[in-house]
């Protein structure tokens, strides 16, 4: 597949789910935050040259994790096509608070992780490739539910035709990586 062929970072993002479902469990001694600082710091390298990802970062990556205890765990549970219109002041209010810290990649990516299957991945290539045009950091909350509604749809559409496959969401994202980000499809 192409994404496999050229993308050798999907490890990290392997490794960092791992990390997340043991933090989640409670048999790591690595923090939900430890996890997705793991993956921040190789699939945001962008982002990371021009911020520093220092001790306060870091607190407040943690610190918007525990903001939204009961929402993370209801929306991990849950799958992209369960999206409804009574769903969006919660996930606006949830990406705002991480994109303020991570910015509105940062937050995409952040959010995936601790719900993979919910909330799908964005960078600014695939946004763009979808007429979505990021603004400033935390301003972001309704273009990203709106881009998670035509992620629903694609979703729905490829359920139908992969039926019992896992992860739809993240099969999305790798075909938009790989046709709008790196133009190899």
């Amino acid at each position: 597949m192409a994404f496999e062929e050229n993308e050798p970072r999907d490890l990290f993002y392997r490794v960092a789910t791992v990390l997340i479902e043991q933090a989640t469990e409670g048999t790591s001694e690595l923090s939900i935050a430890d996890a997705v600082a793991a993956l921040l710091q190789t699939w945001n390298q962008s982002y990371y040259r021009y911020h520093k990802f220092d001790a306060a970062h870091f607190a407040e990556i943690q610190r918007v994790i525990e903001e939204h205890p009961e929402t993370l765990t209801d929306l991990r549970q849950r799958n992209i096509g369960s999206l409804k219109a009574c769903d969006e002041t919660q996930v606006i209010s949830c990406f705002t608070d991480f994109e303020k810290v991570l910015g509105p990649v940062g937050a995409a990516k952040c959010l995936h992780l601790l719900a993979p299957d919910f909330f799908p991945l964005w960078d600014r290539a695939i946004a763009e490739a979808y007429g979505v045009y990021l603004g400033q950091r935390g301003k972001n909350g309704k273009k990203y539910y709106g881009f998670m509604e035509t992620t629903r749809t694609q979703v729905l559409r490829l359920r139908k035709e992969r039926r019992g496959k896992k992860h739809l969401v993240k099969s999305v994202d790798e075909f938009n990586y790989c046709r709008y980000t790196l133009g190899v499809i």
